[in-house]
């Protein structure tokens, strides 16, 4: 799939929440926000589309098993296993795995609740 064509629908990824933690129960100012951590499966040929941002959203990525590319930017970057990447304001992309196995994926975020 190339960088620079329309993003295809989203489609075989699976989603698991992990584990979340109630911020503004944590920490002052931070009402209304959660910490969770999410498992992701994309199977051979997924998409995780559209193509999204995350502004008041950050995030990081942690590379479990199988290859995920990131496709922003107009660059498709691989990224494998023990691998990970930052999602901040100006993240904008879409992910997918080109490969012929699973590829799984740890991410964790802030998120509003309110």
């Amino acid at each position: 799939m190339s960088s620079d064509g329309a993003v295809p629908e989203n489609r075989g990824v699976q989603q698991e929440l992990l584990a979340s933690v109630d911020l503004g129960a944590e920490l002052e100012g931070m009402a209304g926000l959660q910490l969770r951590m999410r498992m992701f499966t994309f199977e051979a040929g997924a998409v995780f589309g559209p193509m999204h941002d995350h502004k008041d959203r950050p995030g990081i990525v942690y590379v479990l098993g199988g290859t995920i590319t990131d496709h922003r930017d107009g660059v498709a970057t691989d990224y494998g296993p023990g691998v990970g990447w930052a999602e901040d304001r100006n993240t904008r992309h879409w992910l997918e795995n080109r490969g012929t196995v699973p590829a799984v994926e740890i991410s964790v975020d802030i998120v509003r609740t309110t």
